[in-house]
């Protein structure tokens, strides 16, 4: 079942997160803290924004996979700046400038939100994040949810949509281009970015 986002599922959304967070696969141990990946990637999400998280349910009420994201990216980086950094700082240390570990690598990422404001992005002002565990990848599920999250967007007023990838997920990949998604090139950029009309 695909439902909207609960409270109750936030201990879900992380464990989902950190679970996929190695371009696709299992990031657990890798970091000084499992939460860390979530507190970056998911769960600001369901904090400033829930209106727009979408979970798939594993028909006992528990959150198997999710969709999240924002109908607006430049006042979403502002809110992550504003709102939920300050609180990521006190969850822990300051980073090593060079990054000397994974840790550093993601917290230098949770450090500069505005790294979401990709110029090649501007006219797709919506993007979003979509994991799901492994055993419920394949199955159709994705599409589900993708399709919740998009009609969303339209309620909302939003036509378009981007997302950013890791370029070695393959599986993501193909699972992506199902979807109408197509590749959008950006200058010097790490990740592969993809975008959509929500339509």
């Amino acid at each position: 079942m695909i439902r909207s986002y609960r409270p109750s599922d936030l201990d879900a959304v992380y464990d989902i997160c950190v679970r996929t967070a190695d371009s696709g696969g299992d990031a657990r141990g890798t970091t000084i803290d499992d939460h860390l990946v979530g507190d970056i990637f998911a769960v600001p999400y369901v904090t400033l924004e829930p209106e727009h998280a979408y979970v798939l349910d594993d028909g006992e009420g528990h959150a198997v996979g999710y969709v999240l994201g924002t109908a607006d990216t430049p006042a979403f980086v502002r809110r992550f700046r504003e709102e939920w950094l300050p609180l990521v700082k006190t969850r822990y240390p300051a980073p090593n400038d060079p990054p000397v570990n994974q840790t550093d690598f993601w917290l230098g990422l949770a450090l500069d939100p505005e790294r979401m404001l990709v110029p090649e992005m501007a006219d797709y002002p919506a993007h979003l994040h979509i994991d799901l565990l492994p055993e419920w990848q394949g199955k159709g599920f994705g599409r589900g949810l993708m399709e919740a999250f998009l009609a969303g967007l339209r309620r909302a007023g939003v036509t378009r949509v981007h997302l950013g990838m890791a370029r070695d997920n393959t599986g993501a990949r193909v699972f992506y281009d199902r979807l109408g998604f197509t590749e959008m090139p950006v200058a010097d950029a790490g990740a592969l970015f993809l975008v959509r009309e929500a339509a």
